[in-house]
């Protein structure tokens, strides 16, 4: 029993120091949106036990934010320039997001635009959208962690809901990646697979078969990299391929991508 209070009270810790993080932001006008674990719960009815509160915001909010919250007595550090900062505040921390790892999904005036109004540990906020967060868990297949099974779960919940020309406009030229979640999706659930509309399968199904009569890209690149900071160096090491994270191609800088390699080993 004695543990179980010391867990409790740990808990009601951890939720006030977050529920005063977004007042705090929220006093210094600064719009942000939940995302994580209770846009997860909200959209997919799964509730999971997390360490984790992200908070995504316009990179022109970033400073501004992290200000605030140093005002306001937490510890703030820029972790990677490119995508995240934190704030804590003894043992916990809060998650503050511009864009993803791979400095793809960058938050923009549309996710507030398609935000979801939602109930957080008692308070008023504005979750990220659906559509975003499956853009966002698209591009994470580390060995050490895969989100596929959160986006077959949203899909299997949300999929006839979802804004799919949207969805496909994030994707962009990435949209194979799309594809290869919906056709997980249809093997996960079987006799779920109307929840994707047929005219999106038809159309992806489209796309690929033009894809594979054009021309092969005589051009190099390993887009591994966009969805393991870690499995595919060697390809753009070792085997000579140009890295799709990178400028032009991508957002990130040299100095992000050796910076995020680097963190591998030495950030947690």
């Amino acid at each position: 029993m004695a543990y179980q209070s010391t867990r409790d009270d740990a808990v009601f810790t951890t939720n006030a120091f977050y529920r005063r993080t977004l007042h705090v932001l929220s006093d210094a006008q600064v719009p942000f949106l939940v995302g994580g674990s209770h846009a997860f719960l909200t959209y997919t009815g799964i509730e999971r036990r997390s360490k984790d509160f992200d908070l995504f915001l316009q990179k022109a909010d970033f400073d501004r934010a992290l200000l605030a919250l140093a005002d306001a007595g937490y510890r703030t550090e820029v972790t990677f320039p490119h995508w995240l900062g934190k704030a804590h505040q003894g043992h916990d921390h809060v998650d503050v997001v511009f864009a993803s790892g791979n400095g793809i999904c960058q938050v923009d005036e549309r996710w507030f635009e398609h935000s979801v109004e939602a109930q957080v540990l008692g308070m008023p906020v504005r979750l990220m959208p659906a559509e975003e967060l499956i853009w966002q868990k698209a591009f994470i297949m580390e060995r050490e962690r895969f989100d596929g099974a959160d986006i077959v779960h949203i899909l299997r919940r949300r999929g006839p809901q979802l804004d799919w020309r949207r969805l496909l406009d994030r994707f962009g030229r990435y949209w194979p990646l799309l594809f290869s979640y919906v056709v997980f999706f249809t093997f996960v659930y079987p006799s779920e697979r109307d929840a994707i509309p047929r005219p999106v399968i038809d159309e992806l199904q489209e796309r690929l078969r033009q894809s594979l009569d054009a021309p092969l890209n005589q051009e190099r690149v390993c887009q591994g990299t966009l969805v393991s900071r870690a499995q595919y160096l060697l390809d753009i090491g070792q085997y000579g391929y140009a890295d799709a994270r990178l400028t032009p191609r991508g957002n990130m800088s040299p100095e992000d991508a050796i910076y995020w390699t680097w963190a591998i080993e030495h950030v947690k």
